[in-house]
């Protein structure tokens, strides 16, 4: 577990960033269009000491490569919106109770029309602007109940096997037996929002599969009763030193730093000030060195902040308003399911940032 930590400040994108770094005056994060031009240096049990990034001391030095330096491509994966810009998974939910309003078993779909509406779903995702999709048959949302693997197998396989020529797919789920089945059916990437905790089989499937995993934060490990009482010293470190953790577990597993995203788990044991200053303090945890994906689309605490408190597509705009922020303090991956409304408003953003106009817009 990591007893320091290096968390930037002073942020700065485009022309800006660019000139700051080539005057020593700033680093970049993780390698890309955001650059930092101070760093709080933070020990537990100390005063955090804020300093000019030129002057930090050579004894703190060692953190600051897997900060600055680009982690390898998740999965391999090009953004579609261009260099600099994150990732984006679009989300196809085939549950009945998905928080998010989008589950497509509430329909009371099944069978062959229950695979054509997520067919649709995800095609539309895909040429709305989605790098990747993430199918999942269990709402984890606070106080769902567990779905068996062999219940979520059978409401995800169809949709896998149908949608995996389209697109790289990750398969959101906890369970090892669901892991297996969804990659032997054409999944790319394991998400689990247990980190690897829920199924002990889970680390060796993915291990031997040799997928991309993401790892996520949850308080506890019962989504049930995960928003009862949270609390945190400090939510930003108690975070990244659950993920510190469960990296090493996953590496010690044999599954590579290189394969593996974090996720800070907005809404997973959290109050709304406690997602507020994990979005703000998002770049300590680019320390890590791995990818950091971002899921704050159509949650509680965009419904408290925007008002839109039915939930939702109603929450569409504060999730954009997360996601663009998310994006603009080193958000890599964005988990979102208002997939043509984010894409759009983060091609704006991106070439707002870098004041040119991109190349297929000429």
């Amino acid at each position: 577990m990591p007893d320091r930590w290096i968390e930037p400040l002073g942020l700065l994108t485009g022309p800006a960033a660019t000139s700051a770094i080539e005057a020593g005056l700033a680093l970049p994060l993780q390698g890309g269009p955001i650059a930092f031009t101070l760093a709080r240096l933070i020990a537990r049990g100390a005063e955090p000491l804020l300093l000019p990034v030129a002057t930090i001391p050579p004894e703190w030095r060692g953190l600051l490569p897997p900060l600055i330096e680009a982690p390898a491509p998740f999965a391999g994966l090009v953004p579609r919106l261009g260099p600099g810009a994150p990732l984006v998974m679009g989300v196809v939910n085939i549950t009945p109770d998905s928080v998010s309003g989008d589950g497509l078993l509430a329909a009371g779909l099944e069978g062959e029309a229950l695979v054509e509406a997520a067919l649709a779903q995800g095609q539309a995702m895909l040429a709305a602007g989605a790098d990747m999709l993430d199918i999942g048959g269990e709402s984890t949302r606070p106080g769902a109940a567990p779905v068996p693997p062999e219940e979520e197998c059978r409401r995800i396989l169809p949709v896998i096997r149908a949608l995996a020529p389209l697109a790289p797919l990750s398969v959101d789920t906890r369970n090892a037996l669901t892991m297996r089945e969804a990659l032997a059916g054409g999944a790319r990437i394991v998400n689990d929002v247990s980190a690897l905790r829920h199924d002990p089989s889970a680390a060796q499937v993915v291990a031997e599969a040799g997928a991309p995993l993401i790892l996520m934060h949850m308080l506890g490990d019962d989504p049930r009763s995960m928003q009862e009482d949270p609390r945190y010293d400090d939510v930003a470190l108690d975070v990244g030193a659950f993920l510190a953790g469960r990296l090493a577990a996953a590496e010690a597993a044999g599954i590579p730093r290189h394969r593996i995203a974090l996720d800070p788990g907005l809404g997973f044991g959290k109050l709304l000030e406690h997602n507020l200053a994990l979005l703000h303090r998002l770049p300590l945890l680019a320390g890590l060195g791995c990818p950091l994906l971002v899921g704050a689309s159509r949650k509680r605490s965009i419904g408290r902040l925007s008002g839109a408190v039915e939930g939702g597509k109603a929450r569409m705009p504060g999730s954009v308003a997360a996601a663009l922020f998310a994006a603009s303090r080193g958000g890599a991956i964005l988990r979102v399911h208002d997939v043509a409304e984010t894409a759009q408003a983060l091609r704006v953003q991106q070439a707002a940032l870098s004041g040119d106009t991109p190349a297929d817009r000429r």
